[in-house]
């Protein structure tokens, strides 16, 4: 199965503590595997690198999935790629989900390895990607980050598979609004979308179609340049899945 096109699930949201199982899937995954085009077994792999792709992770995301559906690999580049095609791989899924943790390190371990192009194959394949955080941020131009120690900052050498920045955990971490704004508005990013923790958003294509939350009374908002250089937000209500 495969989406009708290039659809990419940015989000600050996930997984959630489960009942019988230390983490379980939020209702976003439901979602990806719908816009994959309802497979009844689909296959999602899970990429860790942005936490350093530590085994016990990798194995609480495959113990998330017991009894759901979901047919579950991962893929790690640490200590060396678990896969001799990663590129097949990708291709051969439904759903891809990045993880959080260094959007920096991150994308120095993809372009190492070639990562970004086999990712751009499978997304314009039809292969869902997604992710949180890190797993949101490195589909964009950019946006900000703590990659770098606790004071945060921008950055710029995302994916760009969509040609926008991207703000992650909006309302739960203080110097993230103010940072983008700022960002925005001296145009080291473009037009850029953040998320309130809980909240994702959908494109299709390079085109942002809606966004979704997992609980209520949290947002998305698109922050864009205006002509006497500040920074304009809008909020932009979610619809709530589940």
């Amino acid at each position: 199965m495969a989406a009708a096109e290039p659809t990419v699930v940015a989000t600050s949201m996930g997984f959630r503590p489960g009942r019988r199982t230390y983490l379980e899937p939020g209702p976003v995954f439901d979602l990806m595997a719908d816009l994959a085009g309802g497979p009844s077994r689909p296959k999602l792999c899970y990429i860790g690198t942005a936490n350093g792709d530590q085994l016990h992770r990798r194995q609480l995301v495959r113990e998330a999935f017991q009894g759901t559906g979901f047919q579950v690999t991962d893929l790690a580049l640490f200590t060396m790629p678990n896969h001799d095609d990663m590129r097949a791989h990708l291709l051969d899924q439904d759903v891809v989900w990045v993880d959080g943790g260094s959007v920096a390190g991150l994308l120095a371990m993809w372009q190492l390895h070639g990562l970004g192009d086999a990712l751009r194959a499978a997304w314009e394949a039809g292969v869902v990607l997604g992710g949180v955080s890190a797993g949101s941020l490195c589909w964009h131009v950019g946006g900000t980050t703590d990659s770098f120690g606790p004071d945060l900052r921008p950055v710029t050498n995302g994916l760009a598979f969509l040609p926008y920045g991207n703000g992650v955990h909006y309302d739960s971490e203080r110097q993230r609004r103010p940072l983008l704004q700022r960002l925005v508005a001296d145009g080291t990013l473009p037009l850029s979308y953040a998320t309130d923790d809980g909240v994702g958003l959908v494109y299709r294509g390079t085109e942002l179609v809606e966004a979704v939350a997992d609980t209520r009374g949290v947002a998305a908002y698109r922050v864009r340049r205006v002509d006497d250089g500040r920074a304009e937000e809008t909020r932009i209500e979610p619809r709530l899945l589940g």
